[in-house]
């Protein structure tokens, strides 16, 4: 009779699972009581790794890294393995997997590889050097400059959000509200040409990297503060945080704990982006002739000096052209997959 009733149902009793009750009450998260549920990280993993360029920019993201974690370690000391300052001018404009002239160069400035993988420039010096050099350059500048905008941008969007409706006062006079005035600073900063900005900042400041990152992270503020003053005006009206007002949470708890965390998902994908544009930035500078100061290289510096000699020694253009494009393209390919990942209304 029992199996004739699951027959009805298209269950065997023979295939029923018997629930272990008292497991159940002891645990109720057991699998005999719930069924399992992935975890955050791997709903995103999901989402992220069936985005196949996405996939893409974050291997060549890897292989870049690696590259500049390279060339810290063999082109910085007194005595590096790769020297990208070592001057050799018999070997001037040598192409790409060419041999030293042994006759000509002293030993100890001979190529630790025995080859000139990426060839030389007009002194002599190797390209392969100078790139890993240039690599450490333009990702630090990337980082930091971005590091500087998001913590600005968080600053700012935090304050405009939350404690936007405020108003400043002058005396017994009401201005304006404090969001009132952050957009009015947005607006205005989004007026002026950023680069042409960092251009004249930077003509009137003495050469450094350090400026460099400074003034590109200042300039960079305003997606960042957009991004989090437009999810706080949306979270702050919300039960959660309407609750936490109600018994007394204090205001820096409630941005910290929960406002800034649920806001964070934007900003990461506006940073990866941004990481992207800065590296834009200063190959843009050093290719002008503004940014870092020789003898150090950067990728914008290489591409300037080659410029020279696109039609005899092409390969001073096209390795670091290449390696800009490739980097910029793998940042913002990445940052694409972050933001799809990021967005719960793409999960099953």
């Amino acid at each position: 009779m029992k199996d004739k009733k699951s027959s009805e149902f298209g269950i065997r009793s023979s295939e029923l699972k018997p629930i272990n009750l008292q497991s159940a009450i002891r645990n109720p998260q057991s699998d005999d009581f719930m069924p399992p549920e992935r975890t955050p990280f791997q709903d995103f993993w999901m989402v992220f790794k069936g985005n196949g360029m996405a996939m893409a920019g974050m291997v060549i993201l890897l292989i870049f890294f690696a590259l500049a974690i390279m060339g810290i370690f063999t082109t910085s000391g007194e005595k590096p393995i790769l020297d990208p300052h070592t001057v050799r001018l018999p070997d001037k404009l040598k192409p790409p997997l060419s041999k030293p002239t042994i006759d000509s160069v002293p030993k100890e400035n001979l190529p630790s590889f025995g080859i000139y993988l990426l060839g030389t420039d007009e002194l002599g010096r190797d390209i392969f050097a100078r790139m890993l050099q240039g690599a450490i350059v333009s990702l630090s500048v990337g980082f930091v400059a971005v590091g500087i905008s998001i913590i600005l941008g968080v600053l700012i969007g935090g304050i405009a959000g939350f404690y936007g409706e405020n108003m400043i006062r002058i005396g017994r006079y009401n201005i304006m509200t404090i969001d009132t005035m952050i957009v009015a600073l947005i607006d205005i900063q989004l007026s002026f040409p950023t680069f042409f900005l960092i251009l004249t900042v930077i003509a009137l400041l003495p050469p450094s990297i350090w400026n460099i990152m400074a003034i590109i992270g200042i300039t960079g503020w305003v997606g960042p503060a957009r991004f989090v003053r437009a999810d706080i005006l949306s979270l702050r009206e919300q039960e959660f945080i309407l609750a936490a007002k109600s018994i007394g949470v204090p205001d820096l708890r409630i941005i910290l704990l929960h406002l800034l965390p649920n806001s964070i998902a934007p900003v990461l994908v506006s940073a990866t982006i941004g990481i992207a544009s800065a590296i834009l930035t200063e190959s843009a500078l050093s290719f002008l002739g503004f940014g870092v100061p020789p003898p150090n290289a950067t990728w914008g510096n290489i591409l300037s000096d080659g410029k020279k000699y696109i039609f005899d020694a092409p390969w001073l253009t096209y390795t670091p052209g290449i390696t800009i494009l490739l980097t910029v393209l793998a940042f913002n390919l990445f940052g694409e997959g972050l933001r799809d990942a990021l967005n719960p209304k793409l999960r099953n």
